[in-house]
């Protein structure tokens, strides 16, 4: 699956291979999951098989639960070296590499197996080459589901049901844009704090996928949650470039290979999760509803794209490169 995406990340970056490691490498990396979570299970497996394919040359230490700093600190880190690895979500890289930020657009793509399309194609590599230009080149994908609007009042099927709607969204232009063009009221807030904004109705809805709607309680104060999926922001296994570049083809081709099966196990988790999660909502009496049209709320995204483009015109072909890819 992710061959195409594998040859390009060699292509596309300046590489200077040097003779391979001389001694054992020990490298360390983050995770903001915790124990038990798709993610943290994925991570230790990639640790495991890192260590298996280089013949134990390469070992790394996760630390989860985001106890070596926040994701931006953790970002940082690995740009610069002082982390070698991290498993990241690509929405706080949008502002550091502007081709990690197309994927934050709204409804950019179809549906999660459109985005993997995607990341498998020409649009991954100019992505991930973009990403490696600023420290960090990605060696595999990981699922981090579809985000959909919920609320405690009513299905959502039309962009006339978000008007006047006060929606809890993440502190981005590109979200908070979303929101106004549907006719409702962007609120961004922190994450631990709307639970009780829903309850108290400080605002009327927010959104997020299955297992995050799930796992906080969401859906006890908000119990109609209708499947937009209109952010689809994939994460990914990260390397630091120059600790990449630092290490002869076969040892590359081996950290790779180990990456990428870690993202295959990663993705069948995630399935099992996303499965579980909305059970446990719909049985608890969440109604949910398919959305039949996403066009229109897709066509009312028009202004929030220009804006986009106004600041980031050289984007516009691998946005629609994105949009066209089947």
């Amino acid at each position: 699956m992710f061959n195409k995406i594998t040859k390009s990340l060699v292509g596309a970056v300046a590489l200077t291979l040097i003779g391979g490691v001389a001694s054992a490498d020990n490298w360390r990396g983050w995770n903001i999951h915790v124990d038990g979570y798709p993610n943290t299970v994925a991570m230790d497996r990639f640790a495991e098989l890192l260590s298996e394919k280089t013949d134990g040359e390469i070992t790394l230490q996760m630390f989860h639960g985001g106890t070596l700093g926040s994701q931006p600190d953790a970002v940082e880190q690995v740009r610069l070296g002082g982390l070698e690895v991290g498993n990241f979500n690509l929405g706080p890289i949008g502002p550091i590499a502007a081709s990690a930020n197309v994927v934050s657009l709204p409804f950019v793509f179809k549906d999660v197996p459109h985005m993997f399309r995607v990341l498998d194609s020409e649009g991954g590599q100019a992505i991930a080459a973009g990403m490696a230009e600023k420290g960090l080149l990605p060696l595999a994908w990981y699922d981090a589901g579809a985000r959909s609007f919920y609320n405690g009042e009513k299905p959502i099927n039309t962009p006339a049901d978000v008007v006047g709607m006060k929606v809890r969204v993440m502190n981005n232009d590109l979200f908070t844009g979303m929101i106004a063009e549907l006719g409702g009221n962007p609120s961004p807030m922190a994450f631990a704090e709307v639970y009780q904004a829903l309850k108290t109705g400080v605002v009327d809805g927010a959104e997020n996928n299955w297992p995050s709607y799930e796992s906080t309680g969401h859906f006890e104060v908000a119990g109609y949650y209708s499947l937009s999926q209109h952010l689809i922001i994939p994460e990914c296994i990260c390397i630091n470039t120059d600790t990449f570049n630092a290490l002869s083809p076969e040892m590359q081709a081996a950290v790779t290979e180990a990456a990428q099966e870690s993202a295959l196990m990663q993705r069948d988790l995630w399935a099992e999760r996303e499965a579980v999660s909305r059970k446990a909502v719909e049985d608890a009496g969440v109604v949910v509803n398919e959305i039949a049209d996403k066009t229109p709320f897709q066509e009312a995204m028009a202004p929030v794209y220009e804006a986009y483009f106004e600041t980031n015109p050289d984007l516009r072909p691998l946005v629609e490169l994105i949009q066209t890819t089947d």
